[in-house]
């Protein structure tokens, strides 16, 4: 329940920075998809609808005490699995990945809930099996095996490498934040660079076609333009084509003219980059950066272990989203399908990071109330 106190800690600031990155993400949907089938809701008008939805579901976590949202955490967690699992059997299978489950005129992506269920369950393991102290290697096999290894295969079964590296990424870092004993970390980052020839190897038999070709793309873009480097060489003709102060708003044309591919989705940042220019790029990674600073400033400050572990998952995944997303529309990351949060056109994912949102003013706004 709320009381006055609650709501006096609110941060508007992390929700006033949110819906300005989802409004601009609005109407750079409406700029990408104009002109495209009528006959369709169009693609702004569901973006606005996921919109309201997340804010009620950010709302809805902003009731309940973050504690009491982690008692439930593995049994959440369990039903992320069981999505992932249902998913390679009965999923919707689109752009040469089987990701989304249908049911009826509606469909969602699993991966997209596992990655906050997975949060939620390893911030309760990592908090509840030590309050202090530090972990050591072999401590950390279990909470390995059963929120690292199981969700990442599943995730990249089908096949989703973006999603999977993301998954790593975050329990690297919240394991080193819940704490890690020097030796533990050392040998872990030792693992990671001895293990990258053979997990290469091992992850590019996995991979479909069409992603091997966008990591070849990546190592050499100018080898084949007109074909793998597609994507890529489009994405850096929008970008470079906005200039300083870009072509403004409803004036680019690349995305209008469907030269760039999955505009409305993945590549969102190189449609506002060519109508914004290089501004608007440095005004929309800075408010970025300060929604990123604000998250960090909530794990700093959360007065007990579970909050600050739990923030620091989000703030992680997010950053990561961030920076890869903005990157391989740069060509300084292999593109990997993940979107750029608050802006890429998904219900999803517009879900998923409102909720997060919504966890991370809970643990904000509940900091004060251990010494009630």
């Amino acid at each position: 329940m709320l009381d006055r106190r609650l709501i006096a800690n609110f941060d508007w600031g992390i929700v006033g920075l949110t819906l300005l990155i989802t409004a601009i993400g609005i109407i750079t949907i409406f700029s990408a998809t104009r002109g495209l089938d009528s006959q369709n809701i169009p693609f702004y008008i569901k973006q606005i609808l996921w919109t309201l939805l997340g804010i009620a579901g950010m709302l809805f976590v902003v009731s309940i005490d973050y504690r009491t949202i982690a008692k439930h955490a593995y049994l959440l967690y369990g039903i992320g699995i069981f999505l992932l699992v249902l998913v390679l059997f009965v999923g919707r299978a689109g752009m040469g990945a089987q990701r989304w489950i249908s049911a009826g005129s509606f469909s969602f992506q699993p991966s997209e809930f596992a990655r906050l269920f997975f949060i939620l369950a390893l911030s309760k393991y990592l908090s509840e099996n030590k309050d202090s102290g530090v972990y050591s290697i072999k401590e950390l096999i279990i909470p390995a095996i059963f929120f690292l290894i199981i969700p990442s295969l599943l995730v990249i079964k089908q096949p989703d490498l973006g999603t999977g590296m993301a998954f790593l990424f975050t329990f690297f870092v919240m394991t080193t934040v819940a704490g890690l004993k020097v030796k533990a970390l050392t040998i872990l980052i030792s693992i990671g660079i001895l293990s990258v020839p053979f997990l290469s190897e091992t992850l590019w038999s996995q991979l479909k076609e069409y992603q091997r070709n966008r990591i070849i793309a990546f190592f050499q873009p100018d080898t084949d333009p007109l074909g793998i480097g597609y994507h890529i060489t489009q994405s850096k003709i929008a970008i470079g084509s906005g200039q300083f102060f870009g072509k403004g708003y409803l004036s680019g044309t690349q995305g209008y003219l469907r030269f760039l591919p999955e505009r409305h989705t993945d590549f969102i940042f190189s449609v506002f980059a060519e109508e914004w220019g290089f501004i608007g790029c440095i005004i929309l990674f800075a408010i970025y950066l300060f929604l990123i600073f604000m998250g960090i400033e909530v794990a700093l400050k959360s007065k007990d272990h579970l909050g600050c572990i739990m923030a620091v998952g989000i703030i992680s995944t997010f950053s990561l989203y961030t920076f890869i997303n903005i990157g391989m529309t740069l060509g300084i990351a292999p593109i990997v399908g993940i979107p750029l949060p608050f802006m890429s056109y998904g219900g999803s994912s517009m879900l998923t990071n409102f909720i997060s949102i919504g966890l991370l003013l809970n643990i904000k706004m509940r900091r004060f109330q251990l010494f009630y």
